[in-house]
């Protein structure tokens, strides 16, 4: 009897022993393992610009793009630019016979697209600024010039551009729009020479941009030209197939649409598309 007692005794302590261990292994957190932590990668550097580049500019660009060039080294100390400005028609001609461009940029989409015809253009070509023509007259405007029909006057010696010229082609069409018919005593290869020769006293008018009036100093003011006779210039520009820089070529277009780049054009005068 005290035997079967004594069984019994150890048969709970067991019984009580496994239900511990059974409830000790429910109630247990299995610690998940965990993976090292991987830092993300450093983004690459990029590669600084550097080498040549040189610039075939519309002359009514010389002053903005001046100022372009500069804050562009300002920033990338390594390149180096030259810039070429003249006639729009002039430079794409230079560029088709094979003067070494990296960047083309026009006062007219007519001779970008002559780049494009020449398939000379890498890319398209993207508008960047516009502009509006003025009567260009000396300071003071001694002969009272007010509109374009002034300009018929046998009294006022008119010059223009050129037809090959952008400014020269949009002063014909200010002409027309007008209904005024002018004889102009020269046709000027640029703007800038147009400007010259009323600041100087050859020429009592002149049409140009409203930018060259600005730039032509105190020498020189200008007359508006209402919106239905003007003339919106639009300005394209595009790096040059066979660009020997082709990387910085394209940097110095993206900067020149980057809000600094529309800052300093809109500075002088420029409208931005």
């Amino acid at each position: 009897m005290a035997s079967l007692r004594e069984n019994t005794k150890v048969f709970k302590r067991v019984v009580i022993g496994l239900a511990l261990m059974i409830s000790a292994c429910g109630g247990a957190t299995v610690q998940p393992s965990l993976s090292p932590t991987i830092a993300p990668s450093a983004a690459p550097t990029p590669t600084p610009l550097s080498g040549k580049l040189t610039l075939f500019l519309a002359a009514s660009l010389t002053d903005s793009f001046n100022a372009l060039a500069r804050e562009f080294t300002t920033q990338n100390p390594g390149v180096t630019i030259t810039p070429n400005y003249a006639g729009s028609g002039a430079l794409v001609t230079q560029i088709i016979n094979g003067a070494e461009a990296d960047v083309f940029a026009s006062a007219d989409e007519a001779n970008m697209q002559k780049l494009v015809d020449a398939k000379l253009s890498s890319g398209v070509s993207k508008i960047f600024a516009n502009n509006k023509l003025q009567i260009a007259v000396q300071a003071g405007n001694p002969k009272r010039i007010a509109q374009l029909s002034d300009l018929a006057r046998s009294d006022i010696i008119v010059v223009i551009g050129a037809a090959s010229v952008p400014v020269g082609v949009y002063a014909q069409q200010a002409f027309d729009k007008a209904g005024v018919k002018v004889t102009p005593k020269s046709l000027e290869t640029d703007v800038k020479q147009v400007v010259a020769k009323v600041s100087l006293g050859e020429a009592d008018a002149g049409i140009v941009y409203s930018t060259d009036v600005k730039a032509g100093g105190s020498r020189v003011q200008g007359v508006d030209i209402p919106d239905q006779f003007n003339v919106i210039a639009k300005y394209p520009i595009s790096v040059v197939k066979g660009t020997k820089n082709e990387a910085a070529a394209t940097a110095f277009i993206d900067f020149v649409g980057s809000a600094k780049g529309r800052e300093l054009l809109a500075s002088f005068g420029f409208l931005l598309p």
